[in-house]
């Protein structure tokens, strides 16, 4: 791909971090025990050597390939660890471990991209896009910012892996908080602020695009997340049985499967423990449930309520009783950890009272962290869409209707996707995810 004679120098920042994100991903494939590597611990997914080779594969394909036009290091590994799988109902992949190179084929492979690609991007130009998305920055952003959410769904599978093949990490200290009061706040009727304009500076996916403002009606919104104890009565209570709180499809799947019960919880003696990162703990009651979003839609229903819109959760999260929208729940400021639990400070969630400091103009807590929000939204594309010229599936595969918004984040998101206008999405039957949920009512 041609360079303009004017394109910028790669800034100095972005290098360091893309240096910090290769650290970070780095270190989490010092989890698993070295056959571990290639375990697949999510059915639906791949083993977990295919990422291992699919970080730098990405990379290579972006920036040696697309954007410089350099001659590949090997085709053959470009194209094998090109693609992940998309969590389907069914068709689970067959592959075997042996049909996978060797380890030592594939950290050679790594070696030899990053040895490429950091003799070259220091001092070279990156090509401008065209159009509105000219910035020479936008290819180190994609590539960082795909390291970073790997960095998190790596971690979704890494959880899964039994604890005795990987290598145990201590686990950080869980903040202690008071047991909170269930309450529901009242949101005012405003506007809500969807995605981001092409002329602001700063990096955003295709799906950011454009700016859409919504009135949002006045409803009221669950002060905190749903804890895993207030789950349990949904449990306890039948929920998993009663037909009339799950749709067809949800309930098709949950009988299919024979779920009945949260992904993280383990039946223990008749009561039940908790599955971390790296231990077994007794039940945490006051952290967020992790649950996919036909459960979180069936608890919803049990209660007489529903899940928020990502329009009511941007009106929860970021507006004002004055009447002017926020950067962040808190407010302008960046993220720090007083004010939620993100950007991989721990592993596991804290309870729900542990960042009062972190609260929205409203009051609601926890609306940045500590767990992905699921929202009613199917996942689709804003008014004004257009999709990155370089990687056009990103967000385009997933607008089939099937895929439901995300927002917030979790305790292994990065910091720089805390932002107002990052969307996530996930299918509605995915249970592995850091995914939890709050209610609303008009």
């Amino acid at each position: 791909m041609a360079k303009t004679q004017d394109s910028p120098r790669v800034s100095p920042g972005l290098l360091a971090r893309l240096a910090d994100a290769r650290a970070i991903t780095d270190e989490l494939f010092k989890i698993p025990l070295r056959g571990a590597l290639y375990d697949r611990p999510i059915p639906e997914r791949h083993r977990i050597v295919f990422y291992l080779g699919h970080l730098e594969a990405f990379d290579w394909n972006l920036l040696g390939d697309y954007a410089f036009g350099s001659r590949s290091v090997h085709p053959e590994f470009d194209k094998l660890f090109a693609f992940g799988i998309d969590p389907v109902d069914g068709g689970l992949p067959s592959d075997q471990p042996a049909d996978w190179p060797s380890l030592e084929e594939v950290h050679e492979y790594n070696d030899r991209v990053r040895q490429e690609l950091d003799a070259r991007l220091p001092g070279d130009s990156l090509p401008e896009t065209g159009g509105d998305l000219s910035a020479s920055s936008i290819y180190l952003n994609v590539a960082i910012e795909h390291r970073l959410m790997h960095a998190e769904t790596l971690a979704y599978m890494l959880h899964q892996l039994p604890l005795n093949r990987k290598v145990k990490y201590p686990a950080a200290n869980v903040p202690v908080a008071p047991a909170a009061d269930r309450k529901m706040i009242e949101i005012p009727a405003g506007t809500a602020t969807l995605g981001m304009p092409r002329t602001r500076s700063g990096f955003g996916w295709d799906n950011e695009f454009e700016v859409n403002l919504l009135e949002v009606p006045a409803f009221a919104i669950d002060e905190y997340q749903v804890t895993n104890g207030e789950f349990l009565k949904f449990l306890a209570e039948g929920g998993y049985e009663n037909r009339s709180l799950w749709s067809d499809p949800d309930w098709e799947w949950i009988q299919h499967e024979g779920i009945r019960h949260p992904q993280f919880w383990v039946p223990h003696d008749g009561s039940w423990n908790y599955r971390t990162m790296f231990a077994e703990l007794p039940f945490p009651l006051d952290w967020p449930v992790y649950v996919s979003h036909a459960e979180a839609a069936a608890y919803a229903r049990w209660t007489g309520k529903q899940l928020p819109t990502e329009a009511q959760f941007h009106r929860a999260a970021y507006g004002t009783p004055e009447g002017h929208e926020r950067a962040y729940p808190w407010g302008s400021g960046v993220p720090e950890k007083n004010l939620g639990n993100f950007d991989f400070w721990n592993w596991d969630p804290s309870p729900d009272q542990a960042h009062p400091a972190g609260r929205s103009a409203f009051g609601v807590a926890d609306l940045v962290g500590n767990g992905w929000e699921w929202t009613s939204t199917v996942f689709q594309p804003f008014s004004g869409f257009e999709p990155f010229p370089f990687y056009r599936g990103y967000s385009a595969n997933f607008f089939d209707g099937k895929h439901y918004v995300m927002k917030g984040g979790s305790a292994r998101t990065a910091a720089c996707m805390l932002r107002r206008s990052f969307r996530n999405w996930f299918q509605p039957h995915y249970q592995y995810a850091y995914s939890g949920f709050r209610c609303v009512s008009d």
